[in-house]
């Protein structure tokens, strides 16, 4: 039909173009509306998902849809799927996986990802430890193999001869790999240095705080001035480091809301002041962590904010499992006149484990012969 109105209206160039350009467009469309194909395809992978992966059907649908890469007889999925379960992957790992990543499963496997796995083995990852990254960052998998081995070489120039500090690094933050980090990292080192910071401090740094360092350096910057600015504590001050790693993953909501929890109990300013430049990591502690802390030694035990401030240690040790054990024994030794010299509970929860039962417990295991229990049963 398209060919016979051309055809007739040869002698009219331009409308003869028009036609021939909606003619185009109607075989085309034509074309994309009867996918019968394609349909099979998704049809076909929607099965894998359910019967291979574990989906729900209507999960299997949903996901299907997120993929553009589907063709008649392509059968990458199962290429995949196999190589996973050869690399010790479960059958949970690959459904997480999958979910969050469905493209994978048209990666190919011997051009993309086995070189990628070979990078993480090659820094010493295998078994558990391997499985975990991959789940953690299948965003590896769409870096390209140069940024892959760029970033690599970078972190084995950082952290030196320590081969494990890579692997460790890597299996805290596998999403390094799709960084820029010879780019993004040395401005925030320089920073580090110019405060006062060693190699091995910052080596440190980035071991336990991976994103701190591949933030934008005025977001740095900003975390160094809180430090010296807000909390009072100078470079030159050993807590001025601590006080950097306690605070960088922060928000300044998060930080806020913090403060606002020791206020709520009638803390001053400086009380605040005073706990955070003895002890900076009394803020990584949980909000429900400290509010019951503080409900603890403030409501139950009476002792004051600027007590608190000067012993900040009280608010990290665990409430549950250290505090109130070794409370109960001290009240009970109190009430038995059992002990020869004058304790203050600070004294008592500071000691290690071992000392502690070697000191309050075992000597009186005669006298209280259910102490040791007591003490045993009190922690679990």
């Amino acid at each position: 039909m398209c060919l016979a109105l051309i055809f007739r209206l040869s002698n009219n160039g331009a409308k003869r173009h028009l036609l021939s350009i909606n003619c185009t467009k109607f075989q085309l469309f034509y074309y994309s509306t009867a996918p019968a194909n394609v349909t099979n395809s998704s049809n076909l992978l929607v099965d894998l998902l359910v019967n291979s992966v574990g989906f729900s059907k209507e999960k299997a649908i949903s996901t299907s849809t997120k993929v553009t890469c589907l063709k008649p007889g392509n059968n990458k999925p199962n290429l995949v799927l196999n190589f996973f379960k050869q690399i010790g992957l479960h059958k949970t790992q690959i459904k997480t996986l999958v979910s969050a990543y469905p493209g994978l499963l048209f990666s190919d496997v011997d051009n993309t990802l086995k070189p990628k796995i070979k990078v993480l083995q090659e820094v010493g990852l295998s078994g558990s430890n391997l499985t975990r990254v991959i789940t953690k960052s299948g965003a590896l998998f769409h870096t390209s193999h140069d940024t892959c081995i760029r970033n690599l070489d970078y972190l084995r120039e950082l952290l030196g001869s320590d081969v494990d500090s890579v692997a460790v690094v890597i299996k805290r933050a596998p999403w390094l790999f799709s960084r820029n980090l010879p780019k993004i990292m040395p401005p925030n080192i320089l920073l580090l240095e110019r405060v006062g910071f060693s190699r091995i401090d910052i080596n440190k740094f980035f071991l336990n705080h991976p994103l701190g360092m591949v933030q934008k350096t005025e977001w740095l910057e900003s975390v160094v001035r809180r430090v010296e600015k807000d909390f009072g504590i100078p470079r030159g001050s050993p807590m001025f480091k601590h006080g950097i790693e306690a605070i960088v993953n922060f928000g300044e909501s998060t930080l806020k809301m913090k403060l606002e929890i020791f206020r709520s109990f009638g803390w001053s300013d400086s009380d605040i002041l005073t706990m955070v430049q003895k002890l900076p990591y009394c803020l990584t502690a949980s909000e429900a962590k400290l509010r019951n802390g503080l409900k603890f030694f403030m409501n139950e035990l009476g002792y004051k904010s600027t007590y608190i401030a000067s012993h900040p240690i009280l608010l990290k040790f665990s409430l549950e499992k250290r505090v109130l054990p070794r409370n109960e024994i001290f009240k009970l030794l109190k009430e038995k006149r059992l002990l020869r010299r004058r304790l203050c509970l600070y004294t008592v929860v500071s000691y290690p484990e071992s000392k502690f039962i070697e000191n309050y417990v075992l000597p009186f295991r005669y006298e209280l012969p259910e102490l040791y229990e007591l003490y045993m049963k009190s922690k679990g």
